[in-house]
């Protein structure tokens, strides 16, 4: 590609059509990446009061897996997200040994026992929420609004031990942190203060009711409290900024995915009855939605040391975008890429959640929540099609992929039902 051409892809990577459906402009990029030049926001900075950093891109799934592996040359640290309004303990944004001393303790708190024991609750919150579905004469409903951005909610605030009512809050926090909703500069700056304010009372409340020695139920943030690895715990700051990624990182990404598993779910016929006849095929059609479909776009790193990259020099200091997205229809490692294939053999080399140190700590609950909504809604027999209105895809920032509104149709076969 001419320079001039790079120059004009490069700056298209945050026009909403590509940020609605990215994947052709990964393609036409990927030749000639790491190429510099990209502008955008990392989670945390307010678009319209903050600058955009400039970055490099990598679009190549050997360049972003190696990349992400290798903390020492591109560092996790983010210094603008640790002074946004709302800071949070995002483990992806950190580096050895600060890394591993937070995911020890959290770990702790946060163990795959603890959440699979929350399979009957995140049951009895899918079936209330599709229990309010009537298909016998078919019904539309906005998914992402009634199904997708509920479920993450209602479970992180259950887990927590916080008041179910505020799981609407939960959700308005999530977008507006994430620069997945489109609001002004003052909006968003109040929302994450709002945010900070909520988890210092609650934590704090909290602490000192087990400071007191009073009886305090079993939760995550008492989990967090009083977890400890190699003699150390997390400082009561420290459990503040994990409850705010719990909610901005967590709910955000398992909100996205949920919707295009549900889209994926009415425009694959053939994928949707194999799995509809093969329940045990659920976790694969999860994985290979990751893959094709994975939320997660790009996270930013920065450059440690003076570095060669392909035919890129990249300096000490400069920012990095590590495009997970591309990576994962990079049809050097996943052949024939944009075709959702539930057979692939290599599915459990997909990026979306991550790699080496930095693999998604909430991936088993995502997971448990995405299987058991597609349980769930199987087992009902709903007939799921595209409903009466065009699926609005989200297009305020590349660093999520999925919907800001989708209509999908649920219609039950009455016969296969009866029978």
């Amino acid at each position: 590609m001419a320079t001039n051409s790079v120059e004009s892809a490069v700056a298209r990577l945050t026009a909403a059509s590509t940020i609605s459906d990215p994947y052709g402009l990964y393609d036409e990029l990927r030749p000639v990446s790491p190429v510099a030049g990209y502008k955008d926001y990392p989670p945390g900075t307010v678009p319209g009061q903050d600058e955009p950093v400039s970055a490099w891109v990598f679009l190549s799934y050997e360049d972003v897996s190696k990349a992400s592996r290798n903390h020492h040359v591109f560092s996790s640290r983010d210094p603008l997200q640790e002074a946004s309004s709302a800071p949070t303990l995002m483990l992806v944004n950190h580096d050895n040994p600060v890394h591993d001393r937070f995911r020890n303790i959290v770990a702790m708190a946060f163990s795959r026992p603890r959440i699979e024991k929350e399979a009957g609750a995140v049951a009895a919150i899918v079936d209330d929420l599709l229990a309010k579905l009537t298909p016998q004469n078919g019904c539309d409903v906005d998914v992402m609004e009634e199904i997708a951005s509920v479920l993450p909610a209602r479970v992180m605030v259950h887990m927590l031990g916080l008041p179910a009512e505020d799981a609407d809050r939960f959700r308005h926090w999530a977008t507006a942190f994430m620069l997945s909703a489109d609001l002004t500069a003052q909006e968003r700056q109040a929302s994450n203060e709002d945010l900070a304010a909520y988890f210092i009372d609650k934590v704090s409340t909290m602490a000192g009711a087990l400071a007191a020695g009073e009886a305090v139920p079993d939760c995550l943030i008492r989990a967090l409290i009083e977890a400890e690895a190699d003699g150390e715990k997390l400082t009561i700051e420290e459990v503040i900024r994990f409850c705010i990624t719990l909610v901005v990182a967590g709910a955000e990404t398992t909100t996205f995915l949920i919707g295009n598993l549900l889209y994926n779910l009415a425009t694959l016929p053939a994928e949707a009855a194999r799995v509809r006849a093969d329940p045990a095929l659920i976790p694969k059609f999860i994985d290979e939605t990751l893959r094709h479909s994975g939320p997660p776009q790009r996270l930013f790193r920065i450059a440690l040391e003076d570095v060669r990259v392909g035919d890129a020099s990249i300096k000490e200091g400069d920012w990095v975008a590590l495009f997970f997205g591309a990576a994962n229809h990079d049809a050097a490692m996943f052949p024939d890429p944009h075709r959702f294939d539930m057979d692939r053999p290599n599915l459990n080399k997909q990026l979306t959640l991550g790699v080496g140190i930095h693999h998604c700590l909430g991936s088993a609950l995502a997971k448990l929540e995405a299987r058991v909504l597609m349980e769930r809604v199987l087992a009902r027999g709903d007939d799921i099609s595209l409903g009466g209105a065009f699926p609005v895809p989200q297009t305020a920032s590349l660093l999520n992929h999925g919907f800001e509104r989708l209509t999908l149709r649920f219609t039950q076969d009455l016969e296969g039902a009866a029978s």
